[in-house]
């Protein structure tokens, strides 16, 4: 897949990024450099792969335990690490407009 000087200005854009033309040049070459390993790595067959587990078995009485009640952290405690709680709950910034 050709990377073109247009398909990097438009990326540049959509990520609110001013580039020189030189910059234009130069990312170009480097994600048509990225694109071309991508595709290499794609043609690895999958079945010449060997699958390794890499996490232990889980029996099912263990990944079915009952669920168990347990007191949690007082209001108090819980916020007291915060950099600015309020009235015992986390102040975070406004995300909405």
């Amino acid at each position: 897949m050709a990377i073109t000087r247009d398909d990097v200005a438009y990326t540049a854009q959509l990520a609110r990024l001013e580039l020189t033309e030189a910059e234009l040049e130069r990312f170009g070459r480097e994600l048509a450099a990225i694109t071309a390993y991508v595709e290499q790595i794609a043609e690895v067959h999958d079945a010449a792969l060997e699958t390794r587990l890499v996490l232990p078995l889980i029996t099912e009485s263990e990944a079915m335990r009952d669920d168990v009640t347990e007191p949690s952290l007082p209001r108090d405690v819980a916020v007291s690490g915060a950099p600015d709680p309020a009235d015992g709950f986390f102040r975070v910034p406004k995300v909405i407009g």
